[in-house]
């Protein structure tokens, strides 16, 4: 493999929400878990799930459904908690479905339409088309605002 082709493409890790594939690049991901029991910490805006014990360390579960206002749904065998770093701080992604891992050339990502499957724009990094397939590639930074990161930052803290 020669070096050109390491700096055009990008590693994602390939998750399920409703109907949709979405990525996050393989570098933000820390593990993927089964779901497990999340403790519910109150005042806590509707996608916060609440908060787990991972290997010591409380992580704050987000439901990607509830923050992208897709219906929610019970959870399967296929249920997993993508464990992301975003800035300095890890947080837990529950997604219906973590299918695979692909390489996706960079000259293919465009950028992302004002709204894909009731998204906002700003959550997203960009579409790619890969094969027959329409990745949604995730913007993890904008999933979760400043001020939202603090507020999780100090559940971190107090549990």
């Amino acid at each position: 493999m020669n070096e050109e082709s390491l700096v055009n493409e990008i590693k994602v890790i390939v998750f399920q929400l409703k109907d949709e594939e979405y990525g996050v690049e393989v570098s933000q991901v820390r593990s993927i878990e089964r779901i497990q029991h999340i403790t519910r910490v109150p005042r806590t805006p509707d996608f916060v799930k609440g908060v787990i014990n991972l290997r010591g360390v409380v992580t704050p579960i987000i439901n990607l459904r509830n923050r992208f206002d897709i219906e929610e749904i019970e959870t399967t065998d296929s249920t997993r908690i993508i464990i992301v770093a975003v800035g300095e701080m890890e947080v837990g992604l529950i997604v219906d479905a973590a299918n695979d891992v692909v390489d996706i050339p960079t000259n293919i990502v465009e950028p992302p339409p004002e709204v894909v499957g009731g998204i906002e724009a700003d959550y997203l990094r960009g579409v790619a088309k890969l094969d027959k397939r329409l990745l949604i590639l995730l913007n993890l930074d904008k999933v979760l605002n400043p001020k939202e990161i603090k507020e999780l930052k100090s559940l971190e803290a107090t549990t």
